[in-house]
């Protein structure tokens, strides 16, 4: 079945498409509630919704929106990822990320002299693991220290999004009682996955994830930066 993936205002989504978001949700996680799934939603400016082609079923979704901080003397902004599945029935498919890439390309030549950066949170290593496929360069990781400047954006990002959640000295943005985990059985880690040295870092440094901890995770959108993996999902020549 082939999925198809297009970029859509948050203000333009359906009342049915909010409701299959939702839907999805609930199957992959434990403990979702409408109404803060609705007040995730408000905030953000896009969603990514991915569909059926002959069926037109949404299969997938993700949500987006831009951050804006000063740090020191440097105004910088971030692509921030919310919410994001896919069904586990189209676990592969290369929709998502193919107009995600579009996305933050984008912003790359939309802002050609700001310092830009994606951040996302991850709560399973399959999240985390989009990194290295996608970035030479992206923190924190096993094989390289965060250098201090990258340090310094990611805690002014997560403390403006999170507030007191998250916590500095881990990187984590921490559980609550109305935080959302995913079901047993979507991103466990067994052994044989351990063997994947950034699957092991993300097991180490996040060890919560099982209760709903959240890695919080940078990336320098440029077009240096992406991968030549990353451009074939894309679509377009490095």
């Amino acid at each position: 079945m082939k999925l198809t993936g297009r970029l859509t205002d948050v203000s333009d989504l359906s009342r049915s498409a909010r409701d299959q978001m939702f839907a999805l949700m609930e199957r992959h996680y434990h403990n979702v509630s409408r109404a803060m799934f609705d007040a995730d939603l408000a905030e953000k400016q896009w969603v990514i919704q991915i569909e059926d082609q002959e069926t037109t079923e949404l299969c997938g979704f993700s949500t987006q929106m831009m951050l804006d901080i000063r740090v020191g003397a440097r105004p910088t902004k971030a692509l921030f990822s919310g919410d994001t599945i896919i069904d586990r029935r189209y676990w592969g498919d290369q929709a998502l990320t193919h107009v995600w890439g579009q996305l933050a390309l984008s912003l790359v030549d939309e802002w050609p002299r700001t310092e830009l950066f994606w951040f996302l949170i991850s709560q399973g290593y399959k999240t985390y693991r989009f990194l290295p496929i996608f970035f030479h360069e992206f923190y924190p990781r096993h094989d390289v220290p965060t250098p201090d400047r990258i340090q310094d954006v990611l805690h002014a990002l997560a403390r403006q999004k999170f507030s007191d959640d998250y916590d500095p000295a881990s990187g984590i943005v921490r559980s609550n009682t109305k935080q959302y985990r995913l079901r047993e059985g979507l991103a466990d880690i067994t052994p044989e996955r351990l063997r994947d040295p950034h699957v092991k870092f993300f097991n180490e440094v996040n060890p919560g994830h099982v209760i709903g901890d959240e890695l919080c995770c940078l990336a320098p959108l440029s077009r240096q930066n992406f991968t030549d993996a990353a451009y074939r999902v894309i679509g377009l020549e490095p």
